[in-house]
């Protein structure tokens, strides 16, 4: 059975940051799910328009997905954070321990008022280490895996990040076949 991935896009998304998970989890076998938080058509922080499978409203699931990922940018992180129907995902995807990702702004903004990171190890982009609540370790590792919740810093670190997603979820064997046929040269 394949492996099922949720990527939530709001408004001001890094565009990297959304297109590089897809891309990468795709290529790595898993069933994907483009979610518009507030329409299909996603207006990114660098001006591209992103399109949608479906409206994160239309998202009725049988089970949860085994993974959801949240893209940053400054903007794209606030827009997510100030929705309650990401926030309860996330909090239900936390008690069944599936898997979390999120870069850049998002660990900071959308991920920490949730409470999940209490006693967590997490990065993301420099400057926004300042939201996490004082029990929240943050490194400035470029990606950062702590249980089941991923992290990373960046545009930057989006490839990095979308290969340890598939490390994670299907497997490292697969990761690394992923990383030489794309010709990743990892840091």
């Amino acid at each position: 059975m394949n492996k099922k991935a949720l990527i939530i896009l709001a408004d001001g998304c890094e565009e990297i940051e959304a297109v590089t998970p897809i891309d990468v989890l795709r290529r790595a076998g898993v069933e994907v799910t483009v979610a518009g938080l507030s329409g299909k058509v996603i207006s990114g922080a660098q001006g591209i328009k992103l399109e949608a499978d479906l409206l994160l409203s239309e998202y009725q699931p049988a089970t949860l997905p085994d993974i959801v990922i949240l893209p940053g940018g400054a903007e794209g992180a606030r827009n997510l954070s100030g929705s309650s129907k990401v926030s309860e995902l996330i909090k239900a995807m936390h008690g069944q321990k599936r898997l979390i990702a999120a870069i850049c702004a998002s660990p900071a903004v959308a991920l920490s008022p949730t409470g999940i990171l209490k006693d967590r190890k997490v990065t993301c982009y420099p400057s926004f280490e300042k939201f996490f609540p004082k029990d929240t370790v943050f490194l400035e590792d470029r990606v950062v895996v702590d249980d089941h919740i991923i992290t990373s810093r960046g545009p930057g670190t989006a490839l990095e990040f979308a290969l340890k997603i598939v490390e994670q979820l299907v497997s490292k064997e697969k990761a690394l076949t992923l990383r030489d046929g794309m010709l990743v040269k990892m840091q």
